[in-house]
């Protein structure tokens, strides 16, 4: 009876375990509404884009762009004056969900070379999928917040959060 007890608990820590994991993996696999506006659609979620043109990396948690500035990587939350007059909506983004990228740049500058100067990824900004809504500087993101309120707020009158009994109606008036 004690070892079918163990195999018990054993059994509930493990789904335990496997249930907390899966909620951590959830937690971090999607996150459009941080993506920027400028990034390329088609991705739930992104860590870091590498840009060819420009040779600069965007990490989207920070929100900092890192670039080399005489051997030593830089982060700012603003590009170089050198490439302020660049295109970002029109330059292309290789997706990079590695932590650090910048350190690793040989390889990927050699890997992606072939991507400077092209210009076929649809941006954030130009899509209609719901989904990119969310992001702030979208063009629908005023039209979502509204459509947001009216899913969640008042339809036809009636409140749907309002969970009183009606005895406080006109309360005002009396």
């Amino acid at each position: 009876m004690r070892y079918f007890s163990v195999i018990i608990v054993a059994l509930l820590f493990l789904s335990t375990s496997s249930t907390l994991d899966a909620q951590v993996r959830a937690s971090v696999t999607f996150n459009v509404g941080s993506q920027p506006i400028w990034g390329p659609t088609g991705y739930d979620y992104v860590e870091n884009y590498y840009l060819p043109d420009m040779d600069v990396y965007y990490n989207v948690p920070q929100h900092r762009y890192y670039y080399s500035n005489n051997g030593r990587w830089i982060g700012s939350a603003n590009l170089p004056s050198r490439y302020r007059s660049h295109d970002i909506y029109n330059s292309y983004k290789v997706v990079v969900n590695e932590r650090e990228p910048w350190r690793n740049h040989a390889t990927y500058k050699e890997k992606y070379s072939s991507y400077r100067d092209r210009h076929d990824q649809q941006p954030i900004r130009d899509s209609r999928d719901s989904k990119y809504f969310v992001i702030a500087n979208h063009p629908q993101h005023n039209t979502w917040v509204q459509q947001q309120k009216h899913d969640n707020g008042n339809h036809y009158g009636q409140n749907k959060g309002n969970k009183g009994n009606g005895k406080n109606k006109n309360k005002q008036n009396r």
